[in-house]
């Protein structure tokens, strides 16, 4: 019988943010066992070094310590040991983000891959952990509870502090685990129960979120086929008071929102707020499939030490990105109408990118670990998302098939063969698969589109497209700094042309005028500026980030102005010409009136 590898993990000192964790080895490699602390985290393509914060480590060969020698970055080797192995350690949990690990005095919180070891060479074996309380540490900790889809071993009563198992260590990393004092509410959708899980101060409408999230998980249920993947599954909400971020899970996500983007007793409408959370939360869902059992051929297995490079991240994130949104409006969460002003608010974010016509989303997939993860300042001019561009590309294909095969075929169909095929066998799928399989479900030759939007710069034919299905795309200069697209304009496009522009970016929520990016082609960059630098004064008048925008706009376009610059500590003087706006904010529209093939394809499109 395979012995199981023990993990114990204790949240020590909230006020130092310190987890202690034990990791026990029956049987260790009596050459000297090594253990080794993942690099990265599954869904988050960075090489993010989880051993930087372990703080403290010792190893003993039953109560005898042993020396435990550092050989990497991450890993340890140590001594030959005849008896159970235990390796005691400390890990700084101070990382409130859905990646990592945070605990304080409110809650604790963590992913596998931050806080528990792996046994080199035993890596198929089960795990069983012991979450403990932190009940030594006072009454403020009595009311604390555990949240995970790990699944618990006899004895452990649900959300209660205990034992919980997994059946390799794949799945102990693949399962994150809150504790403390949170909401919990629960739904069932098609026959699995879900729960919400909710971190953090708020006013949520939690009979609305229920209701919502239902909707939206039957969806995707049916949209693959029952039965779901998961026997239970669990959403892990941390409410501040901004913030924003999603990370994927076999059976359960990590979600962090602003606290306006929950739902308000009273509220009936689907605020631009609460649809950001549904959009998000639809997202990691759909990944449920899509990522984490359809998987890229170079996941399987993944090797959490170094990076694991694919090409198809266009389609794995951004395939996904398309159905997040498209699934709030086939199931009537929101309207078509706003379902149109999201995706031409997508649309927007590519076209102000000049990285789009440097860069590939297949380079960018591969490059995810160096550049899409690590953005600088001059991101917009470099690279292109695979999230956003890959949607577009998923949106056209969609549109592609159905033109081509009279609505007979769609990406629906090629995303449930992806599911059959790859998905429900755990079989990888290779670099050129998802082309070559979307061409034999569809029937259509697809080359010539997979060449152009797959590798190439060029933009993609969406007005045409678009127009097959009965809607107009139209396209104009941005209205203000702050306009995102989707939203007809209060001025016509000859009065936006005229509206001049420097083609920067400010950095938010400071006073000053401190450039954050500077566009390629645009006017502040033909004057010598870059991203850091600070403007004080325009034409000898001081600016502030309050007025700055209204100052410049009022302007003509090919208007001279002296600028007076701090760059780093030295005050320097720079002459811009402001330039006419690029046509780069896009709207769409439904037709007025589509012919009847169009109508078709919209109403198949838009309600699955």
């Amino acid at each position: 019988m395979t012995q199981s590898i023990l993990y114990r993990i204790y949240p020590k000192n909230p006020g130092a943010h310190l987890f202690e964790v034990t990791c026990k080895v029956d049987a260790p490699n009596p050459e000297g066992q090594c253990l080794a602390l993942p690099a990265w985290i599954p869904g988050s393509y960075l090489i993010r070094e989880f051993a930087k914060n372990v703080v403290h480590l010792q190893a003993y060969c039953g109560d005898k310590p042993v020396s435990a020698e550092k050989i990497d970055k991450d890993t340890w080797r140590c001594a030959p040991c005849a008896g159970p192995l235990r390796v005691v350690y400390e890990v700084y949990a101070w990382d409130l983000s859905v990646r990592g690990a945070h605990l304080d005095t409110t809650h604790a919180y963590f992913n596998g891959t931050s806080v528990f070891l792996r046994v080199v060479g035993r890596e198929d074996q089960p795990c069983d952990v012991e979450i403990a309380p932190p009940l030594a540490l006072g009454a403020d900790y009595q009311d604390w509870r555990v949240a995970t889809a790990m699944a618990r071993v006899a004895g452990t009563a649900p959300y209660a502090f205990g034992r919980y198992s997994a059946a390799d260590y794949d799945e102990l990393a693949d399962h994150p685990v809150e504790m403390g004092v949170f909401t919990l509410t629960t739904f069932s959708a098609c026959g699995v129960p879900h729960d919400i899980v909710i971190t953090g101060r708020h006013r949520a409408d939690l009979e609305r979120l229920c209701r919502d999230l239902k909707v939206i998980c039957e969806h995707h249920i049916r949209f693959f086929g029952e039965p779901a993947p998961m026997a239970y599954y669990v959403f892990l909400v941390t409410v501040v008071g901004d913030g924003y971020g999603g990370l994927e899970h076999r059976a359960s996500t990590s979600l962090l929102c602003s606290r306006d983007n929950l739902p308000r007793a009273g509220e009936t409408a689907v605020s631009e707020d609460y649809r950001i959370f549904l959009g998000l939360a639809s997202h990691e869902y759909f990944h449920t499939w899509n990522v984490k059992r359809i998987k890229p051929a170079a996941f399987i297995p993944y090797d959490l030490q170094r990076e694991n490079y694919t090409r198809l991240l266009w389609a794995f994130e951004g395939i996904t990105s398309y159905y997040d949104d498209l699934a709030l409006a086939r199931t009537a969460l929101i309207s078509r109408e706003s379902y149109l002003e999201l995706v031409a608010q997508t649309l927007t974010r590519v076209l102000r990118g000049r990285g789009r016509f440097k860069q590939t989303v297949t380079e960018s997939s591969f490059d995810a670990w160096t550049k899409f993860y690590r953005q600088d300042e001059n991101a917009p001019n470099a690279i292109v998302s695979y999230y956003t561009k890959g949607s577009l590309i998923a949106l056209a294909l969609d549109m592609t098939i159905r033109r081509e095969t009279q609505n007979k075929k769609s990406l629906d169909d090629v995303m449930r063969a992806l599911w059959q095929r790859y998905g429900q066998g755990g079989i990888g799928v290779p670099e050129t698969g998802i082309e070559q399989l979307a061409q034999e479900v569809s029937g259509v030759p697809l080359g010539a589109f997979f060449d152009k939007a797959l590798r190439s710069g060029d933009d993609l034919p969406l007005a045409e497209l678009l127009a097959t299905h009965g809607v107009t795309l139209t396209v104009r200069p941005a209205e203000s700094d702050s306009d995102k697209g989707g939203k007809s304009a209060k001025k016509s496009d000859a009065e936006l042309a005229l509206r001049p522009t420097l083609g920067v970016r400010l950095v938010e929520s400071v006073a000053e005028v401190k450039l954050n990016q500077v566009f390629d082609g645009g006017a502040a960059q033909g004057a010598g500026l870059a991203a850091g630098d600070i403007i004080v004064a325009l034409n000898g008048l001081r600016v502030m980030r309050a007025n700055f925008e209204k100052v410049v706009t009022s302007y003509a376009v090919g208007t001279a102005l002296r600028l007076h610059v701090f760059r780093r500590d030295e005050l320097r003087e720079f002459n811009v010409v402001l330039q006419a706006p690029t046509a780069d904010t896009a709207m769409l529209m439904f037709s007025m009136q589509p012919d009847a093939a169009a109508t078709l394809r919209r109403q198949a499109w838009l309600y699955g």
